[in-house]
């Protein structure tokens, strides 16, 4: 597995720099048309809680622009290499031979 050397960005930053920031738009009004608290949107654009499920829905709902499946990647990408870095112990698992019928596809 190859791990990118820079940190991909937190949802919460892109959410900021490319909607709130350019639409001129507080963590308030995002709030209240997501409805949900303030502090929940401030909690995830200065990167302190992850983008859920429930969530990703709620911001393509918002941004028909996005799809829950692009909040959840962005998510997803910063998690893995956060871990990747922080812990080792991955690296000791190994490999298990298995027939290429079996195999994942990666889309």
């Amino acid at each position: 597995m190859r791990i990118n050397k820079r940190c991909p960005s937190h949802p919460g930053r892109v959410l900021k720099n490319l909607y709130l920031v350019p639409l001129k738009m507080s963590n308030t009004e995002l709030a209240k048309t997501l409805n949900v608290s303030r502090n929940a949107i401030s909690n995830i654009i200065n990167g302190h809680k992850s983008v859920t499920p429930e969530m990703a829905l709620r911001l393509s709902q918002a941004f028909p622009n996005s799809t829950p499946e692009s909040w959840l990647a962005l998510q997803r990408n910063y998690d893995l290499w956060h871990t990747a870095k922080e812990t080792n112990e991955w690296q000791e698992v190994k490999p298990i031979k298995v027939p290429t019928h079996l195999v994942l596809q990666s889309a």
